[in-house]
Parts: structure tokens; sequence; C-alpha cells
């Protein structure tokens, strides 16, 4: 069976950077497509429904925040990945970005391999997933995570995921009461352990504790200076 084409999207404002994905992107056989603003990111996203946006943040005319959002708000966009290229070095900045439902970010500058490095890291992970699906459904608590579909229910209704806090609720449910190796985590779902991709990592378990709050009962706790657990007590 063949490996289908992955379709990657690409928008920025810089002509160099669309054109240096494309040229690295397309002898990997991914079909690129590419935008100068927000308003053509979001016409060719729902055109071609790409595999994978790149999104610059500070583009003209609708910003990649904004994009990320309206494209959020689509079904046919819940499980698309979408990786943020910002040039804004503060922790706040990449933080309102992954809450708008961005599932990673690179902050400029950045090596060009770095890029390419994560973006074919990502879409290969995702592949595999799909190819090899681990169990579907995990209850804790009042909790139950549908990993396919990519949303968790709770006591107060659904929550939509991002693919990374779709595959770190798996891991930790996966593992309930049991300590996970922060490194170990960092790894399995970000492809290492490096100093972004753990503050990306803590904006997501910041975001989940949000969503556990509907039931005391369950709660994730750090174990300092190796990882963290979550653990589902009686009622």
């Amino acid at each position: 069976m063949s490996t289908p084409i992955r379709k990657v999207l690409v928008a920025d404002d810089d002509p160099d950077i669309l054109e240096i994905l494309r040229y690295n992107l397309v002898p990997e056989g991914y079909e690129v497509f590419t935008a100068k603003d927000g308003d053509e990111a979001l016409e060719k996203a729902k055109k071609n429904l790409p595999d994978l946006i790149v999104l610059d943040v500070m583009m003209p005319r609708k910003t990649g925040v904004e994009v990320c959002q309206l494209l959020r708000a689509q079904t046919a966009f819940e499980k698309t990945l979408i990786i943020f290229l910002t040039a804004v070095s503060d922790d706040l900045a990449q933080i309102k970005g992954l809450e708008t439902g961005a599932d990673d970010y690179l902050t400029k500058p950045f090596s060009m391999e770095e890029l390419l490095l994560r973006i074919t890291a990502v879409l290969k992970r995702t592949q595999r997933s799909s190819e090899v699906s681990p169990l579907k459904i995990y209850a804790f608590g009042d909790f139950v995570l549908h990993y396919d579909e990519q949303y968790i229910e709770g006591p107060v209704g659904k929550h939509k995921l991002t693919s990374k806090e779709n595959e770190l609720i798996r891991l930790l449910a996966s593992e309930t009461n049991k300590l996970v190796n922060r490194s170990h985590a960092l790894k399995q779902i970000w492809g290492d352990d490096s100093y972004f991709n753990a503050r990306s990592m803590d904006v997501y378990l910041s975001k989940i504790r949000k969503i556990l709050k509907d039931d005391p009962r369950v709660q994730i706790i750090t174990v300092h200076g190796e990882g963290f657990k979550l653990i589902v007590g009686e009622a």
C-alpha cells in the first residue's frame, strides 16, 4: 500500500521562508501550499484541507492567532496540526498561541533544519499512530477520553482537544496513579526533551488541570525533578 501524500500549508509574509520550505518539503513527498497573509491562509486551508499548517503569528490582514481560532472553530480543522512561528520571545505570547489551539511553536530566529525536522517528525508520528491505533477510550474519575475523536467528556460536557493535549491525556490516563517521567513524556509526544518543548508541555499540563477541576477526585501532581502523576481518588 502506497503512503498517502501529506498536505502542508505554510503561511508567512516572508517570501524567502515560503520558498525555502516549499523547496525542502516537496522532494520529501509533501504537497505544499503557501499563503502570504491571514486571509489567504484561511482561503487555502478551506480549499485544500492540509494535514499540517505552519502559521506565522505576525501576518497582515489576519494574525496567525486569529487564523488558528477561526479554523479550530470548524469541525474540519479540529484535528489539523498547527505550528506557530513567532518572533516574540515573551512566554506569555507563546502561551497565548497554544491556548488558541496550536499544537506547537518555534521562536524566530530558528534554523530551517529545525523547522523541517519538526514538521516531518510530527507528520510521521501521527501517521504511525493512525496505522496502529492504541486503545480508543480511557475512563478515569468522571472523565472519558475519546482518543480517536480527540475530545474528553466530563461532568460539565465535552472539551475539544488539540493533538498534543490528546496525546498527553492519553499518556497520563494509561498510567493512572503512576509516575510519568518528564523526559519520557517529552520524547514520546514531542520527539525530544528540549527547553522549548518542556515549556510547551507545562502549558498543556496547565490547560489539562483546568479541565480536570470539574472532578475534585482527579488531579495531576508534580513530582519535583522526576515527572508527574494523574491521581484518581475514591468518591
